[in-house]
C-alpha cells in the first residue's frame, strides 16, 4: 500500500508524532527553544532539498536520527539572522 500526500501540510501532519518525539529529546537535554517547525524547516532546507523520491520511512528516520547539534546550530543561526533584520533604533520602549 503506497501512501500519497496531496500537500506538504498533509505530510507534516502525518510525521508530526516523530517531530514531537524529537522536540522532547531536545527538552530532555535542556533545550527548550526548538520547535517542531524548526526541525522540519532544517530538514527541508538542509537535507531534503537535494533529495528526490523520499519515502515516509526515510522522512521519519531523518527526523529521529538527525544530529541534534546540527538542528540546534541551524536554529541559533536563524535566530541570529532574525535579530540582525530587526532595526532596534526605530523601537520606542517608553
Amino acid at each position: 500500500m503506497e501512501l500519497q500526500f496531496n500537500s506538504v501540510e498533509e505530510l507534516y501532519k502525518r510525521v508530526r508524532p516523530a517531530l514531537t518525539s524529537k522536540k522532547r529529546e531536545f527538552r530532555r537535554s535542556g533545550i527548550n527553544y526548538i520547535k517542531e517547525e524548526d526541525i522540519w524547516n532544517y530538514l527541508i532546507e538542509s537535507k531534503w532539498k537535494k533529495s528526490a523520491g523520499l519515502e515516509l520511512f526515510n522522512i521519519v528516520d531523518d527526523i529521529l536520527n538527525t544530529d541534534n547539534k546540527k538542528i540546534e546550530d541551524y536554529v541559533i543561526n536563524k535566530m541570529g539572522n532574525f535579530k540582525r533584520d530587526i532595526n532596534f533604533d526605530n523601537i520606542n520602549l517608553t
